[in-house]
């Protein structure tokens, strides 16, 4: 079995591309830093099977990121038979530096020139018989969203796998000041024969004179460790410069040299996307844009999906009088009807609100403007003491704050990380959704003030998160944030396939806990609101159940709010899942035969003022 690696810069389709290679279903995003772990899969060429590992999106292989250290430790341990290396061909100079950097590692690459569509929409005229010469390796063109190029890229890992990477030496010449350095230090490498075996000399000597963390972790095994940093040292010496920039400069001249050969003067052509940013990326319009069109997904969300929600709710109603009339045991009667569909159902209503959103939220990722979003936002977010790369977290923390905080391993500096993982959790995930939903359309009805609504929840969060973050930068975690380099996809329009697959990722969550988690809650709501049986008289007095006592118990701390013990129940509940407190209001109100918004309309429980409080603590709260 042939062992292949995809690695390459964020955002050049290389998710994308692992999934045509292999068939399965992985999450494609068109901004950087959604892939964060290896993924596997598994395809076949010409009877051979091909293992894929799907690593990290990184600019570079210097460990200074999680990111990186995943990425570049899988290809020094663990030696893949072949590095497919997926690189954009409208950005070639600034893609290739990672090639030459794998070059320098001895891995065996195959080059996958990806977005050739657009290679060839902006006119630019790439030889890749003569790039492929200069590299000194295999480049297949490719297009990740339509798949072409695949079945010739999964030939070229299998001849290049048969080749081995004994047979595949491609090195670049950093001239002769850098290249005695480096061959000074090689030589001390090779007298230890354990390293040279195990490490490609070029490789570890380049890492050594950059004082790479990871060279000079492999070299403090060494028994020659005092001999080779002497060699180190007098290489330094000779240079009288800083390696780690000259080696830099080098390597962009090598890949300039190599663009000269293969590319040929571009075209200049007008795209849509150069036409888009001059308004989504304009200083001054840029956040007022981005303000509207979030605003305009969470007013498409409300309205689009009060229909379904609608039939969801009347559907429910239908069940459980069904139910209700239909059973003889009371008991049974009222677990089915109240437990069972008054609670979960209650919260199943909200299932068209939330895919509605993550729609929208694909729509705007797919075609390529939340990575302007997070540039747009990277000049407001310094100044507030806030990375620019914390934005890509915090939009992801809109769907479920755990993935959003597990992403933040995209930020280099640890400040930046530990403060963006402290404000992730005031993003409004898809939990909080349902509340919004049925507060707002309690006390504002289905007028646009309820969308309003639910929108400001979102803005506010992301106003508390950037106050709080200032404390943070400015108490505990002192210093600027360090720079934000993003890569911008070419805009495109979203394929109806992917956007529906983004959506059932995200939302399919709901429906698990809804299922599994929330269902549990439910029912222990009921058994608490109707036993004693006999002093509820089967749940129609539920004042006199175990959870009035406890809610009276509690409700003294919420009262000022304006809340009753009903809706401090409910809260208490939200602890163990926000959807919960939902499911409560259902149970507690008996909504089974008419629904839990219209329940909670009759029941009057909330002015406008106390029911926004209500969203803002649902918020806030744990």
């Amino acid at each position: 079995m042939i062992r292949a690696a995809i690695v390459g810069n964020p955002n050049v389709g290389k998710t994308e591309l692992f999934n045509r290679l292999t068939g399965l279903r992985q999450h494609v995003g068109n901004w950087p830093g959604v892939t964060v772990e290896k993924k596997w899969g598994r395809c076949v060429y010409d009877g051979e099977e091909i293992e894929i590992v799907d690593l990290p999106g990184v600019y570079s292989l210097t460990a200074d990121s999680m990111d990186e250290v995943i990425a570049r430790d899988f290809i020094v341990h663990e030696k893949p038979d072949v590095v497919i290396d997926i690189v954009d061909g409208a950005s070639l100079e600034r893609n290739l530096y990672l090639t030459v950097l794998l070059v320098e590692l001895g891995a065996n690459v195959v080059l996958a020139l990806n977005q050739w569509d657009v290679v060839k929409k902006r006119g630019l005229h790439i030889d890749v018989a003569k790039l492929s010469h200069a590299l000194g390796m295999a480049v297949i063109p490719t297009v990740a969203p339509t798949g072409e190029g695949v079945e010739r890229l999964k030939e070229a890992v299998a001849h290049a796998a048969k080749k081995g990477a004994s047979a595949h030496k491609p090195s670049f010449q950093y001239g002769h000041d850098l290249e005695a350095s480096i061959e000074s230090v090689e030589a001390a490498i090779r007298e230890n024969g354990d390293l040279a075996g195990r490490y490609s000399p070029r490789w570890l000597a380049i890492g050594l004179l950059e004082s790479d963390d990871e060279a000079m972790k492999v070299l403090e095994a060494s028994p020659h460790k005092a001999e080779i940093l002497t060699a180190v040292e007098k290489a330094v010496n000779a240079l009288g410069k800083d390696p780690e920039g000259l080696l830099a400069e080098r390597r962009y001249g090598v890949i300039r040299r190599i663009l000269d050969v293969a590319v040929g003067k571009m075209e200049k052509r007008w795209t849509y996307t150069d036409l888009l940013d001059r308004v989504f990326l304009h200083r001054a319009l840029g956040i007022p844009v981005f303000l509207a069109l979030l605003y305009a997904a969470f007013q498409f969300t409300f309205s689009f999906s009060a229909p379904f929600s609608d039939m969801i709710g009347v559907f429910f109603a239908w069940i459980s009088s069904f139910v209700a009339e239909g059973i003889s045991n009371p008991v049974l009667a009222s677990f089915l009807s109240d437990g069972v569909l008054g609670g979960l159902g209650s919260v199943l209503v909200f299932i068209p609100p939330i895919f509605t959103l993550f729609f929208a939220l694909a729509i705007l990722e797919d075609s390529g403007y939340l990575a302007r979003a997070a540039f747009v936002m990277d000049r407001a977010m310094y100044k507030l003491g806030l990375h620019g790369r914390s934005f890509i977290p915090m939009i992801i923390g809109f769907g479920c704050n755990i993935p959003g905080i597990m992403a933040t391993r995209t930020i280099e500096n640890e400040n930046d990380r530990i403060i963006t993982i402290l404000v992730n959790p005031l993003m409004s995930c898809s939990a909080r959704l349902p509340v919004y939903v049925l507060i707002s359309g309690a006390i504002f009805g289905t007028t646009y003030l309820a969308g309003a609504a639910v929108y400001s929840m979102y803005i506010l969060g992301v106003a508390l998160a950037v106050v709080s973050a200032v404390i943070f930068r400015r108490t505990l975690f002192k210093g600027k944030p360090s720079h934000f380099v993003l890569e911008l996809p070419s805009y495109r329009m979203p394929r109806p396939k992917s956007v529906v697959i983004h959506m059932w990722e995200r939302g399919r969550w709901f429906l698990i806990k809804a299922g599994t988690f929330i269902f549990a809650v439910v029912v222990l709501v009921w058994f608490l609101s109707v036993f004693p049986w006999g002093a509820t008289s089967g749940g129609e007095l539920v004042e006199n159940s175990y959870i009035a006592a406890f809610g009276r118990a509690i409700e003294p701390i919420f009262r000022p709010f304006g809340w009753n013990w009903q809706s401090a129940v409910a809260l208490f509940f939200g602890f163990l899942a926000k959807e919960a407190v939902v499911g409560t209001f259902g149970t507690l109100l008996g909504s089974g035969q008419e629904g839990v918004q219209q329940a909670l309309v009759r029941a009057n429980w909330f002015t406008p003022i106390s029911g926004f409080a209500y969203m803002v603590f649902v918020l806030i709260y744990f």
